[in-house]
């Protein structure tokens, strides 16, 4: 499986991210499916079918990437 853009993932996370917060404050049918749009692509990306694995695994190979200079940008938390 080839390694995705971190600078992809770290969008897709960022974005998946605002979504869940923007659901949580006021659901619309919209950002629903935009939502799932985005947790499909997550899970495509890392090769998972559940969300929560494909974001470890995000955050996996950002930290990898980070560790590489491979990608450049806001340090992650932790």
């Amino acid at each position: 499986m080839p390694v995705p853009d971190p600078k992809v993932v770290r969008k897709l996370l960022t974005r998946y991210a605002s979504l869940r917060i923007a659901q949580a404050e006021r659901p619309t049918p919209a950002a629903a499916r935009e939502l799932a749009e985005v947790t499909r692509g997550l899970c495509a990306m890392t090769g998972t079918a559940d969300v929560r694995e494909a974001i470890a695994r995000a955050d996996a190979l950002l930290i990898r990437a980070r560790g590489t200079g491979e990608e450049s940008g806001l340090p992650l938390a932790g």
